[in-house]
């Protein structure tokens, strides 16, 4: 069977509730692989909530619907603070990505008191903005960014990120409405570990089943490379 846009493949996937230290309740999704421990954990931070992005936007469901099956990852997702997805809404509401640190936090809290092995945070659009912002934790081994805008997330952030340490890539649309590959490149040099792709013919959505599956192969290819390349048949 080929892999398509709405593949769901088996996995064992529950309703989690996050809690923050100011006091909000947020609603996510864990899915595990069905029959085996994960080896590594994806923590993920949607786009724009004023503009869309919540815990299934595309890529993050995709991510969801195979990797536990694929690549045997742990895939949380959530709404941020105010943001609604079929889920539910969290409470609170959206603060511009400085309440969300918040947010940030009380995922990596989950992962860690849960013992999810391995944690990895991939932020998409303004959810790279919160990773570079709030997610430099002693819990987190690397970071996986989806069309950085670097609209919030200032030089002091990316500076933060490059005395942190870990591995940070960066995946770059040519075709970017905000920010493309020439100009993160310049950007990002400020990050030494920091490994900027720019992806031919992508846009900021990462609408298509071909550059779908070009997001989950780099972030498998980092988090368990035992993994890759990905099949597109199962």
């Amino acid at each position: 069977m080929e892999i398509r846009a709405a593949t769901v493949l088996p996995a064992q996937r529950e309703p989690i509730e996050l809690h923050t230290a100011d006091g909000l309740t947020l609603v996510g999704e864990l899915a595990q692989p069905a029959d085996r421990p994960p080896v590594a954990t994806l923590v993920t931070l949607h786009p724009l909530p004023t503009h869309g992005g919540f815990m299934d936007s595309h890529v993050y469901k995709k991510a969801a619907n195979r990797l536990p099956a694929l690549a045997d990852l742990a895939v949380l997702r959530f709404n941020t603070r105010g943001t609604s997805s079929e889920r539910g809404t969290s409470q609170g509401a959206f603060d511009g990505g400085e309440g969300e640190r918040y947010d940030v936090a009380a995922a990596l809290e989950y992962a860690e008191y849960h013992d999810l092995p391995r944690v990895w945070v991939v932020g998409w659009s303004f959810g790279t903005e919160l990773t570079l912002k709030w997610a430099h934790d002693p819990l987190v081994e690397g970071a996986i960014l989806l069309s950085p805008p670097l609209h919030r997330a200032t030089d002091a952030d990316l500076d933060a990120w490059a005395e942190f340490g870990r591995p940070l890539t960066v995946l770059v649309p040519e075709f970017d409405d905000y920010l493309r590959p020439e100009e993160a490149r310049a950007r990002f040099a400020r990050v030494p570990q920091a490994e900027v792709i720019g992806v031919e013919g992508a846009k900021h959505l990462w609408v298509g089943e071909p550059y779908v599956r070009i997001v989950l192969n780099e972030i498998v290819k980092r988090v368990n490379p035992a993994a890759w390349p990905l099949p597109t048949e199962v």
